[in-house]
């Protein structure tokens, strides 16, 4: 079935994602929490937001995404970098330390897509691309990225 399909890759690559975190806890390499790696993917995904923006998105209070949003900042996984339209507003930007520690799982995914490639043909993996981008665009609209996230 389709379903079972679909939830067989997403588990995999969410498992490869865990294997490698923990691999790195275990070299004592990593050090963000787990609610930390969400918040860092959520802000890598919005594309620069702003801290409000995060908050929005997360569904969660201000204050409570301005403390983690400085904790991340103390950590060294993201800067916050002043708007030139509008001064007071400060972008979310994630540094080259996350990028690294976010390359576990961009990595996995390059490889996977590069599979494709050799497995399938051009226009397979141009029918497999459009039907991901439908699925992207259209059939997840709760998950409301910007159009340049995306």
């Amino acid at each position: 079935m389709l379903e079972q399909a679909f939830n067989s890759v997403y588990s995999k690559f969410k498992l490869h994602f865990y294997q490698e975190i923990f691999r790195r806890f275990q070299d004592r390499e990593a050090s963000l929490t787990t609610v930390e790696t969400f918040c860092m993917e959520s802000i890598q995904a919005l594309g620069s937001p702003t801290v409000n923006e995060f908050a929005g998105f997360m569904r969660i209070s201000p204050p409570n995404a301005a403390y983690k949003v400085n904790s991340l900042v103390k950590k060294g996984y993201v800067r916050k970098v002043q708007s030139p339209s509008d001064r007071r507003e400060y972008h979310l930007v994630p540094t080259q330390k996350y990028i690294d520690y976010y390359n576990i799982s961009s990595d996995y995914i390059d490889m996977v897509m590069d599979r494709v490639k050799a497995r399938f043909t051009p226009e397979e993996c141009r029918q497999l691309e459009a039907m991901l981008q439908i699925v992207s665009r259209e059939l997840m609209p709760e998950v409301g990225l910007p159009p340049e996230a995306e």
